[in-house]
């Protein structure tokens, strides 16, 4: 039998080197979004989808990553928070001090995040969705796993009604003997509106600093509608990262038969599904109206299904890969994946917007992969040196010092 500390290491790379894939793979959808207008990242019609090339991209991306690294991530997220909450019990801690003191230092990240580096920020969602994720700490794994599934497709349902009223709203729009005909013209017109934001957005983006810190201050809001547009998304998927702790999921405790039948049970319904949405915006030729309702709704059970067999895959593949030079590499990203996230947004935004290098909008979808594996392969070459001679990634660093009101030690 192996001693408990064995067991606790290897627990501790399953988690950490899923947070690695994690955090990387969520730069392979992101990156569409430090690049090119945001209404780009939901439909390849408003920007960057001119040409086959381009359309094939966007698929491929649409079919295997949108939505199921950020799902991993929050995920990941839940079980983080309930390591992190058993540590100060352990330790005599009280947990709720704890995690409450972390949650809002990590509100102050994610809003400065949010305006002054990309508008693209989790970590004020994270912040606030993991105070009410804190309540559910205690419940065992079933009762967590019936209650996410339960709010996520309360949460899909309510999504598919607002949007899709939107829909059947502008369908009445070409037909004169409909009541709703005046009204269908006004959604649609407002979704036309879209191509000039896109163009703004573009000019925006390609300009100075100045502005576009004006512009978040004018949308000071967008975080807190964040939250309250995606809760019952993000806190599902916290849940099931809690039961998956719990339950030993995530941290390589289950059989490899057991792994295997996981991703066999999930990914092929969630693939199909996928495909499906795929195909029904490429038939309505990436029409906004439908682009929005696949993102926010229709697309929603099939990436919860394929982020599910991607977790079981990776940890078949980490189990496999124990020990080796490149899985401890991805191990170390993840123990630095606030740092690397964050890092992520500096660079990235830095290389696109105009007072960096200037490339937003200049580069086309398939290129945009080659700046995600530079952006990867940084990640792996910095992180393990780092954290052979740190404690921490230098943001970690950062956010448990400020958690616990003083400088943490940081040398090894």
């Amino acid at each position: 039998m192996r001693e408990d500390s064995e067991v606790a290491t290897e627990r501790l790379v399953t988690l950490d080197a899923l947070r690695g894939f994690a955090v990387m793979g969520i730069l392979a959808m992101n990156i569409v979004a430090f690049a090119m207008p945001e209404m780009a990242y939901v439909s390849p019609k408003a920007y960057g989808g001119e040409t086959a090339s381009d359309i094939s991209a966007w698929t491929i991306g649409f079919l295997l990553f949108d939505g199921k690294m950020r799902g991993l991530f929050s995920i990941l997220f839940g079980a983080s928070m309930l390591l992190i909450v058993d540590r100060a019990e352990a330790s005599g801690q009280n947990p709720g001090a704890v995690h409450y003191r972390r949650m809002m230092w990590l509100a102050i990240f994610g809003l400065c995040h949010y305006f002054f580096i990309w508008w693209g920020d989790i970590l004020f969602l994270y912040a606030a969705v993991g105070c009410v994720a804190f309540a559910f700490r205690r419940w065992e794994p079933r009762r967590l796993i019936k209650w996410a599934l339960g709010l996520f497709t309360l949460g899909v349902l309510l999504t598919a009604f607002f949007f899709g009223s939107q829909l059947a709203v502008a369908s009445a729009a070409d037909n004169p003997a409909s009541t709703m005909a005046e009204a269908g013209r006004d959604v649609r017109d407002e979704y036309a509106k879209i191509d000039d934001e896109v163009i703004e957005e573009t000019a925006l983006y390609r300009g100075s600093y100045l502005p576009i810190l004006d512009e978040r201050l004018g949308n000071a809001a967008n975080p807190f509608v964040g939250v309250l547009m995606t809760i019952l998304e993000t806190l599902p998927l916290m849940m099931l990262g809690m039961a998956l702790f719990r339950n030993g999921f995530l941290t390589g405790a289950w059989t490899p038969a057991a792994y295997r039948r996981t991703a066999q049970r999930w990914l092929p319904p969630g693939l199909l599904l996928t495909i499906l949405v795929a195909w029904i915006q490429w038939r309505a030729g990436f029409d906004y109206l439908v682009a929005v309702n696949a993102f926010m709704a229709w697309a929603a059970p099939g990436r919860l299904m394929m982020t599910i067999a991607y977790a079981a895959l990776l940890v078949l593949l980490i189990r496999r890969a124990a020990g080796s030079v490149w899985l401890a590499r991805v191990a170390a990203a993840g123990r630095a994946a606030f740092s690397n996230y964050l890092g992520t947004s500096i660079v990235m935004t830095t290389t696109f917007y105009g007072y960096g290098l200037g490339l937003f909008g200049e580069v086309d979808r398939w290129t945009l992969y080659l700046f995600c594996l530079g952006m990867w392969a940084f990640m792996l070459l910095w992180s393990k040196p780092w954290l052979e001679r740190f404690r921490y990634g230098p943001f970690e660093w950062l956010w448990r010092s400020l958690a616990r009101g003083a400088f943490q030690p940081m040398r090894r």
